[in-house]
Parts: structure tokens; sequence; C-alpha cells
């Protein structure tokens, strides 16, 4: 596989429609965590809710992937020299992959 670097005017772009996916995932997952909350509530069978609850799992985890894949491209539109403090290191990204992982 080949990483090529993305010209910043369209990674500008891209970390926006990366936002947009990233919010609507942890919108979704948040209604999800409601009708878990309000399954256990109502004392649904645990099949129903351990079902939900992996469900739930699933797009927060898509959502933190999505976070460090969207990082993962800054860095490489970012020249090394251009870099400021706000910006996340290889190093950096990698330790927030393997804390998803």
């Amino acid at each position: 596989m080949s990483i090529t670097a993305v010209p910043v005017e369209q990674a500008a772009l891209q970390d926006a429609q990366a936002q947009k996916r990233i919010s609507h995932r942890l919108r979704r997952a948040r209604g999800q965590l409601d009708a878990i909350i309000a399954a256990v509530d109502a004392n649904d069978p645990c099949r129903d809710i351990v079902t939900q609850l992996a469900a739930v799992t699933s797009a927060l985890n898509r959502a933190g992937f999505t976070i460090v894949s969207t990082a993962l491209k800054e860095c490489l539109a970012t020249p090394e020299g251009t870099r400021t403090e706000k910006d996340l290191t290889p190093e950096e990204i990698e330790k927030l992959f393997m804390m998803l992982a």
C-alpha cells in the first residue's frame, strides 16, 4: 500500500468531510447508547442488550479510527519543518492508534 502526501487545501476539505462523518457516527452511537439504557431499564433480554452494546462499540471504534486516520493524513500533508506544537507527531499518531487496537 502506498501513502502519498495530500495538498494542504485538499487535506482541509478531507478534514471537514471526516469531521462530519465522525460527528454522524458519534450521534448514532449516542442514540444506540440511549436505546441500551432504556433496554436495561425495561429489563429487556440479555441477548438484545449485548447485541446493541456490540453495535455501539463498533460505532465508537470506527469513529476513533477515523479520527486517527484523519490525523495521519494531516501529518503527511504537513511538511516536517512547518509543524507546530498543535500538530501530532508520527509517534503520537502511532500511540493513539495502538490505544484503539
